[in-house]
């Protein structure tokens, strides 16, 4: 079984004033969430905030049976579709926080070297192997659908005036399609999961190029976030970083 290693890192940016995104990784390491709000300065916190406490709390008080993939696939939907109800009530309930809502994505990791995803809205899940990122998650924006119809190419869609808008997330809905992604892991692979304010900033090379030269998630997560810095960052910007290992090298 391989052992891992987990970091996070989270910054407001260089043009916002308050930071709407939220994380958690559980103290066993297992479960890791990144959530990014929209709907103002008052929604936006609040909802990324909401789903990482529901998380939280299922993780802590109604956890799954066993460590098994299955187990914890079920139990990762379950979850996410509480956050879900959670935003959506408290959205329904208040005019002040009427158009909030979050984008999630979440990783619960299985004993047999799988690694279960969850994911609603733009933030993103990356697997890093042999020096080549593959995007594990499919944005739920206009702009990649439209990249996805073949209408626009990625280079255009990272300009285009669209780009924020997401056509899926937490809260608008009772109701909320949630995608699953299975990943076998490898010994030496790195995952990463980020805010879009990350991914609207770095390119999937330059995520690569980072991730070669450390040796440590803390090292990758306060360089990813630095190098966004440097580009700008528009947005609101957060990484978690996973870090697998051989069975024989170390804890996770």
């Amino acid at each position: 079984m391989l052992k891992w290693h987990v970091a996070a890192k989270t910054d407001a940016g260089c043009q916002r004033q308050r930071n709407e995104d939220n994380y958690y990784v559980s103290p066993d390491q297992r479960l890791f969430v990144v959530a990014d709000g929209m709907g103002g300065a008052a929604g936006g916190a609040k909802a990324s905030k909401l789903a990482v406490e529901i998380l939280e709390q299922e993780w802590t008080k109604n956890p799954p049976s066993g460590h098994s993939a299955e187990i914890l696939r079920k139990w990762l939907i379950q979850a996410v579709n509480k956050a879900n109800e959670a935003i959506f009530d408290e959205r329904e309930s208040s005019a002040l926080v009427k158009g909030m809502g979050t984008t999630v994505v979440v990783g619960v990791q299985a004993d047999d070297n799988k690694l279960e995803i969850a994911h609603v809205g733009d933030s993103r899940a990356y697997l890093l192997r042999e020096d080549k990122a593959v995007l594990l998650t499919n944005d739920h924006s206009v702009v990649q659908e439209m990249v996805r119809a073949g209408r626009l190419t990625e280079a255009q869609a990272r300009t285009n005036p669209y780009k924020n808008l997401i056509t899926r997330c937490l809260g608008h809905e009772k109701k909320v399609e949630i995608d699953q992604i299975p990943v076998e892991l490898k010994p030496k692979d790195w995952v990463v999961l980020c805010s879009d304010g990350l991914s609207t900033v770095l390119l999937d090379d330059q995520i690569c190029d980072i991730v070669s030269k450390k040796a440590e998630p803390k090292l990758v997560c306060e360089e990813l976030v630095q190098q966004t810095i440097d580009g700008g960052a528009p947005d609101n910007v957060t990484v978690v970083v996973v870090h697998y290992l051989g069975s024989d090298n170390g804890s996770k």
